[in-house]
């Protein structure tokens, strides 16, 4: 099987700055992502995906291939991931090789592991259906209200809130470690998801580190520091 990974990396951030090369334990964000698919021999390239000269750089010294500078309305707030890597794809088959699978590694998830990857991809090659990794929900959605006209109104069924939490059926929600998918199906329905995606159910919350914002930037400098 020739999986292609992909990983998306702007040089803009309106919450985090530079986050994408900022130094996580000495190391720049993204080369935690590049470190935890080296020696995964089904992928055959690891693509990154960027706007921005540094990436690309530090990018190329971490053996990843950087073959273009992304295009400007690819670059913005408003692009999808999906489109981005619709590019990337389109791209790589056109000029390199075709792929069996796509892997999309947000750089953004750093403590996943190549375990986690290997996992993923095992699961993608005996079923041949899209996979999304996903993690507990911290808050179950039969606990979640949105207000209208003034008043909290349940997403869910009115009385889950009366239900305790250990008798309510697991919920998960996409944590952003990776997601899977064959080129065709990715081109066809323009989404990683459908209704045959698998799970890869991540029980660490330590790989489940997503990181948006400075309080999570904050909380992945703990982890790295105490809990690797």
């Amino acid at each position: 099987m020739k999986v292609l990974a992909i990983i998306p990396a702007r040089g803009g951030s309106k919450r985090l700055p530079l986050k994408n090369i900022k130094l996580l334990l000495g190391k720049p964000l993204i080369c935690w992502t590049l470190d935890a698919v080296k020696n995964i021999t089904e992928i055959c390239d690891v693509l990154v995906s960027t706007d921005d000269d540094e990436i690309s750089a530090i990018s190329r010294r971490s053996g990843a291939l950087v073959p273009w500078v992304r295009p400007e309305y690819l670059s913005t707030d408003e692009a999808s991931s999906v489109d981005v890597v619709i590019h990337a794809l389109d791209w790589y088959e056109e000029n390199v090789q075709s792929v069996d699978c796509v892997l999309l590694l947000q750089p953004t998830s750093p403590f996943r592991t190549s375990t986690c990857i290997r996992n993923g991809l095992k699961l993608f090659e005996r079923e041949r259906n899209p996979v999304i990794a996903v993690s507990r929900s911290d808050c179950h959605p039969s606990w979640n209200f949105k207000i209208k006209s003034r008043y909290l109104d349940p997403y869910c069924d009115v009385n889950g809130i009366n239900i305790r939490s250990q008798d309510l059926e697991p919920a998960y929600v996409v944590n952003g470690c990776l997601y899977l998918i064959s080129p065709n199906l990715l081109r066809s329905q323009k989404s990683f998801f459908n209704q045959n995606t698998l799970p890869l159910i991540i029980e660490s919350s330590v790989e489940a580190v997503d990181i948006d914002t400075i309080e999570d930037w904050q909380y992945a400098e703990y982890v790295a520091k105490n809990l690797l």
